[in-house]
């Protein structure tokens, strides 16, 4: 496999601006938050299965059903703060902490 020259090299930051547009543009915010969906459902997968569980194991523990848990994991699911909640509570029995950055 050949290695790229220095010249051929880009930052990520300059990729997702090729590639979605400057920060503050329409297309490049919808990726933001479609990424920052992703990393959510990425998070508690990996909980669930850190903690040994299966998705079936996970929804009965919160009353929902294996398919929206899925939804969830693979980012096919907008969830509700209350939902998120629960699921880091109940489900994964741990604690959610929330932060504003502005």
């Amino acid at each position: 496999m050949k290695t790229p020259s220095p010249k051929q090299l880009t930052s990520l930051d300059t990729y997702i601006d090729a590639e979605y547009g400057a920060k503050g543009t329409k297309r490049r915010n919808q990726f933001e938050e479609d990424y920052k969906a992703f990393k959510l459902g990425i998070l508690i997968k990996q909980k669930r299965m850190e903690k040994g569980m299966t998705q079936e194991e996970l929804a009965q523990k919160i009353g929902a059903n294996k398919g929206y848990i899925s939804r969830i994991e693979n980012n096919t699911k907008d969830i509700r703060f209350s939902t998120l909640q629960k699921i880091v509570e109940v489900g994964l029995e741990g604690q959610l902490e929330l932060f504003i950055k502005i």
